[in-house]
């Protein structure tokens, strides 16, 4: 079952807070982890605009099981970077107030797929 999110307006905003730090620390994949993660690898090929002309795809992988998808939007069409509201239903463990997936199973990670094999960001950067 999915739980709702609260929003930065609620009352009980430290609790989201303290939510988003720990999902952070558990490595759980969220909106923020991956602007995070944004961060961290900006300007290599661990981020879409840096291997996007070698035909990496921007992915997700159920380490769990070693389920990979493209990164889409909530509609189905693929996105060109990474996009939680895309994922399969069964990963999502968290939406906000307007269904926007907000964290996903602590299993699930970011990566690419090229020639039909998922990368990590580490792994990309050093494959290209």
């Amino acid at each position: 079952m999915w739980t709702m999110a609260l929003n930065g307006e609620d009352q009980r905003g430290g609790d989201l807070l303290e939510s988003k730090r720990e999902m952070k620390l558990r490595g759980i994949l969220s909106e923020q982890l991956l602007r995070d993660q944004n961060q961290e690898f900006a300007d290599t090929a661990g981020v879409s605009a840096g291997n996007r002309e070698k035909a990496f795809v921007p992915a997700f992988q159920n380490t769990r099981n070693g389920e990979c998808v493209v990164s889409r939007f909530a509609d189905g069409s693929d996105a060109p970077i990474h996009v939680l509201d895309g994922l399969p239903r069964h990963w999502i463990t968290s939406v906000d107030e307007s269904g926007h997936v907000t964290a996903v199973d602590e299993a699930v990670i970011a990566g690419f797929l090229h020639d039909g094999r998922f990368y990590t960001r580490e792994e990309a950067v050093e494959a290209c």
